[in-house]
């Protein structure tokens, strides 16, 4: 086999053919009529194209890298940064490769070598340059924390450190990939310019005991004008045991289960209703489907958050610390200890919306719990609206996945 440069002086932009080389079919191995190079001597050799060219230095990172391939196929495509190789996939027919996108202001090579029935090949290269990026994309935050165990009810929350507008996200949504060693349904929704959450079907949850893993492949990714993601983004994080509680206002009783197995019962006092405030009654503990978000060994409680001096005992003013607070809302609902409610629990809702509870059970609880387990309360006349803390479950299935910029269902198998 022989092989002979062709020229590639003068070309620019999208489309380099450089060198080719032929099996010999004639046997001297010498130069006969079978060691032709495509392109020049003999147009029935593989034709290859590679996108970007060689020399280009402001190659668009959310273009990536095409190969093309006419009269053969693509036998290999080999596209590196600093040695490292770069992914792509290849069309079923292998007459087309193409990268994922790629890393701003950084160096590619990239070589291919293609194949025709008659045994002829054509080998092509390529070296060019990203654009550079003044205005970088990244994830500056997500939920829940690395390697951290959570509960089955866990959504997943990214952060971005700029605003996108509605129409980037797709091309950021379609960047983001979830998995899990037992498959799940779930589903985006943006909540704003950014911030994106992730969460599984309604009532199905997460399986428990399992490994979840989130990939932002971001880089190269275009969110606006001069807007590129610069790296990617990984985390793993571990679903635990389920833990499912449902509290009824209504019988004040809550019942816990582990893996779908009643562990333990008690009696409960919850809201006692009686404030109302445009239309909403604050005292009453809100129902529906509640994710532990944080829990404090001693939390401070007090009448401020509706406005009510804490000194001013005589309109329900309070200063209190109190042990064991698992917290399942935004808006200052717990599971916590009540020392002092020994009366009430089983018979009396006397709260001001907390779910109050034996301090024995309390601790209990406290102890069990991960960010992200389910406490659905039932049997009271307000509802928990989608928004306040993780209730996204309160919104409906086929909205939430309207929420997202790409409308779809994800299986994380």
């Amino acid at each position: 086999m022989r092989m002979r440069g062709v020229g590639a002086a003068g070309v620019t932009g999208a489309v380099v053919l450089l060198t080719a080389t032929a099996c010999s079919g004639g046997g001297d191995g010498g130069g006969g009529k079978g060691n032709i190079v495509a392109g020049q001597d003999d147009v029935s050799a593989p034709q290859v194209t590679i996108t970007p060219g060689t020399g280009t230095q402001k190659a668009l990172p959310d273009q990536g890298v095409v190969v093309k391939v006419g009269n053969g196929t693509l036998e290999q495509v080999r596209v590196t940064a600093k040695g490292r190789p770069v992914s792509g996939e290849m069309s079923s027919d292998k007459t087309t490769w193409k990268s994922r996108t790629l890393v701003p202001g950084a160096a590619y090579e990239v070589s291919a070598v293609a194949r025709n029935p008659k045994g002829k090949t054509t080998t092509a290269t390529s070296s060019f340059r990203t654009l550079k990026t003044s205005s970088p994309l990244r994830v500056v935050d997500m939920v829940p924390m690395s390697g951290e165990k959570v509960g089955v009810g866990m959504p997943i929350t990214l952060t971005f450190n700029r605003s996108i507008a509605d129409r980037d996200k797709r091309a950021v949504e379609r960047a983001l990939e979830v998995k899990s060693t037992k498959p799940a349904t779930g589903a985006w929704f943006w909540v704003g310019d950014t911030q994106v959450i992730f969460r599984t079907k309604n009532d199905e949850y997460w399986e428990p005991n399992q490994t979840v893993s989130l990939r932002a492949r971001l880089a190269g990714v275009r969110a606006g004008k001069g807007v590129y993601g610069t790296a990617d983004f990984g985390r793993r994080f571990k679903i635990g045991d389920s833990h499912i509680s449902v509290a009824s206002t209504k019988t004040k009783k809550m019942i816990v289960k582990v893996n779908g197995k009643t562990v333990k019962k008690t009696g409960i006092s919850a809201g006692k209703g009686g404030r109302v405030v445009n239309g909403v009654d604050t005292y009453l503990t809100t129902s529906g489907v509640h994710l532990t978000m944080s829990k404090h060994r001693v939390e401070r409680m007090t009448s401020q958050w509706m406005g009510v001096d804490p000194k001013d005992k005589a309109n329900g003013g309070y200063d209190l610390l109190l042990p064991h607070a698992v917290r399942i809302s935004s808006t200052g609902e717990y599971v916590h200890a009540s020392p002092d409610r020994y009366w009430a629990f089983g018979n009396t809702n006397a709260s001001h919306g907390c779910v109050n509870a034996p301090p024995p059970f309390a601790e209990w609880f406290y102890n069990l719990s991960y960010r992200g387990d389910v406490v659905i309360v039932t049997g009271s006349k307000r509802s928990l609206p989608w928004n306040n803390g993780w209730s996204y479950y309160e919104m409906s299935w086929s909205r939430w996945v309207k929420g997202g910029a790409l409308d779809r269902e994800v299986t994380t198998g």
